[in-house]
């Protein structure tokens, strides 16, 4: 005889079904509201870099650079720290279409250079590059294919792996949790205003491999107790028993790895390293999603598969 399962997580797929749908609703409405930034990778511009001594506000340059007539293009700025002590370089980012004159960096640097704001900063010139966004268009779309390729591998894999119980359908079940995932990571981006860069793709794909290890766990339990119980057991239940028996391990594994990623985002948000602010930040959100995901919407979908199969079956 089965035992019975401690928490009946797959009888509450329902809910958690809403509670995904809502968080999706209101991602999508922030992308409506805010649109989504792209990085100067995929849109193009060009990027001037200055070193600086002392302690200089991002924001209050980035302001008064916005606010000078003779800057045409609109810029962002944003400062990074040095090996050299109390040596720092500010970026200033301008999205435009073309190369970076001689007269638009002039115009930059004679307005850092005068301003009150940065008068004792020791402002000093570094370096300009131009960035062409057929590089970033050409990256975006090998990301994709690559994502695609990967979902596709893991359907693969996972309905021969798990033919016994239905493999294929346990496969699209699972690739659909991702997609949870990869959509989550991408709101998160969204409302926090971070651009869209390469660290996007590495997130997905790292949350693609995470998640679906979860998965995998779970639908490895799945096969071990339908041979233990045998096929008349529900299949709701033998799935719940396997969930709770997976609970701990992947909640656990969850948890030591949002606080690793956690404490990384820490120290970059706290030395303002927005390379890595872009790539923790989203995957600490995508880890959490892709547990949620793992123990209540793949299984509650795989389920559902499962009985409407069988009612059919048992209509012929």
């Amino acid at each position: 005889m089965m035992p019975k399962a401690k928490y009946d997580i797959v009888g509450k797929k329902n809910i958690c079904f809403i509670i995904s749908i809502a968080i999706m609703a209101i991602g999508i409405i922030f992308n409506i509201i805010f649109g989504t930034t792209l990085d100067i990778d995929f849109k193009g511009g060009s990027l001037i870099t200055y070193s600086y001594t002392g302690e200089v506000s991002a924001d209050e340059v980035e302001s008064m650079l916005n606010s000078n007539d003779t800057i045409e293009s609109d810029v962002s700025v944003s400062t990074t720290q040095t090996a050299e002590p109390d040596v720092n370089n500010l970026t200033v980012t301008l999205a435009q279409e073309g190369d970076l004159t001689p007269e638009m960096q002039e115009a930059i640097t004679t307005a850092l250079t005068e301003s009150d704001l940065l008068k004792d900063h020791n402002i000093t010139f570094v370096q300009s590059n131009s960035v062409d966004p057929v590089m970033g268009r050409e990256f975006f779309g090998k990301s994709i294919v690559a994502a695609v390729l990967a979902s596709a591998i893991m359907i693969v894999y996972i309905g021969l792996r798990f033919r016994k119980i239905g493999g294929w359908s346990a496969g699209i079940c699972a690739v659909i949790a991702l997609l949870h995932d990869v959509l989550v990571a991408y709101f998160t981006f969204v409302i926090f205003r971070l651009p869209i860069n390469d660290n996007f793709f590495a997130v997905i794909l790292t949350i693609l491999g995470y998640s679906i290890n979860d998965t995998i766990v779970i639908y490895d339990r799945v096969r071990e107790n339908r041979r233990i119980y045998g096929p008349k057991v529900p299949v709701k239940d033998v799935v719940n028993l396997s969930v709770n028996q997976s609970l701990a391990r992947a909640i656990n594994t969850a948890l030591t790895t949002f606080l690793t990623i956690g404490s990384v985002a820490v120290m970059a948000i706290i030395f303002n390293i927005n390379s890595i602010i872009t790539f923790a930040l989203p995957l600490m959100l995508g880890i959490v999603s892709g547990c949620y995901s793992s123990i209540f919407i793949s299984n509650g979908l795989w389920v559902i598969w499962k009985e409407r199969q069988a009612k059919k079956a048992g209509n012929k």
